[in-house]
């Protein structure tokens, strides 16, 4: 029983998971962050940790088992039950566990249980798409030193304390240099000069920031095509490949699952008013499981579990 997997698949949809008899992992949502040193900006996404405190069967995980796998309920218990003993016995030994796309666990000296997430996947489904983002670095005052050099030769009567003080100062410094240099029509057009290409390339920053947001493209690896005998469009268990804000990129994202073998369509728009484009539909979650594995093994890791009732959804 793939236990990491449940665990996995819960995650997304619920800030709580327990283990019954061995401890909970738990999501909480995290802003997004920069990170000064290499200017990287990071999406929001949830934060993932382990409480061994919380140990009481809520029967989340049980129900999950039961409903996938299509056993009854207390033979679910049971494979988890065994499962935790197994998980038991291999921290008492001193080995590592590690929960593939969600953490490793290890008791440390004094048999307290240590947990460190991966932060493989982010479980956090309104960033799906979004990925970091490398700012190049902003240079402020590229003029400085020319400023201190003229102000060698053409004394100021303003000290260094007035001048941090009184902001405008500067302004007026930076004024006087350009009438030194060129006069007060040349410092007009070079300043209209740099107002210029300012605005060019804020346009140029907004127009692929927005394509990058609209687009929330996922990266199709040119990797083989998974052969699946997939004939029927219906059932409440889906594989979503993404979700996409344009409408139209949805229709170049179906052609291109189609032709990998998949039965590739839209169920529609969510409560994020994204369009939702699915590898397929399936009757039972375990054949859906199934399909899901080897998607994220060989072509898209992102891709996740819907579970939903559709009325009607055109093909």
């Amino acid at each position: 029983m793939q236990l990491e997997t449940y665990i996995s698949d819960l995650l997304y949809r619920y800030e709580c998971v327990t283990i019954p008899e061995f401890g909970a992992f738990l999501t909480q949502r995290a802003s997004a962050t920069i990170e000064d040193a290499t200017n990287t900006f990071y999406p929001p996404k949830k934060t993932v940790s382990f409480n061994e405190q919380i140990q009481k069967n809520d029967g989340l995980l049980a129900h999950y088992i039961a409903d996938v796998e299509k056993i009854p309920f207390e033979l679910a218990n049971e494979k988890i039950a065994k499962r935790v003993n197994t998980l038991k016995s291999y921290l008492t030994q001193g080995e590592t566990i590690t929960f593939k796309n969600i953490g490793e666990i290890v008791f440390n000296k004094e048999g307290k249980v240590l947990f460190e997430p991966t932060y493989q996947l982010n479980y956090l489904t309104d960033s799906f798409g979004l990925s970091q983002l490398v700012s190049p670095t902003v240079t402020r005052e590229v003029y400085k030193k020319e400023v201190e050099a003229i102000e060698k030769v053409i004394p100021l009567t303003i000290t260094q304390e007035k001048r941090k003080s009184r902001p405008y100062f500067k302004y007026a410094a930076v004024g006087l240099i350009a009438l030194t240099l060129g006069g007060l029509g040349t410092s007009n057009y070079y300043i209209n000069e740099i107002e210029q290409h300012n605005q060019l390339a804020q346009k140029e920053a907004t127009q692929q920031l927005e394509a990058k947001i609209q687009q929330a493209t996922f990266n199709l690896n040119p990797l083989p095509a998974i052969t699946l005998n997939v004939t029927k469009q219906s059932g409440n268990y889906h594989v979503v490949a993404g979700a996409f804000r344009v409408e139209d990129n949805c229709e170049l994202i179906i052609s291109e699952l189609k032709a990998q073998g998949f039965n590739a369509r839209s169920i529609g728009v969510n409560k994020y008013g994204l369009h939702e484009v699915v590898y397929g539909s399936y009757e039972t979650g375990e054949e859906a499981l199934k399909v899901l594995r080897d998607v994220r093994k060989n072509s898209n890791e992102a891709a996740w579990l819907l579970v939903k009732d559709l009325d009607l959804v055109s093909e």
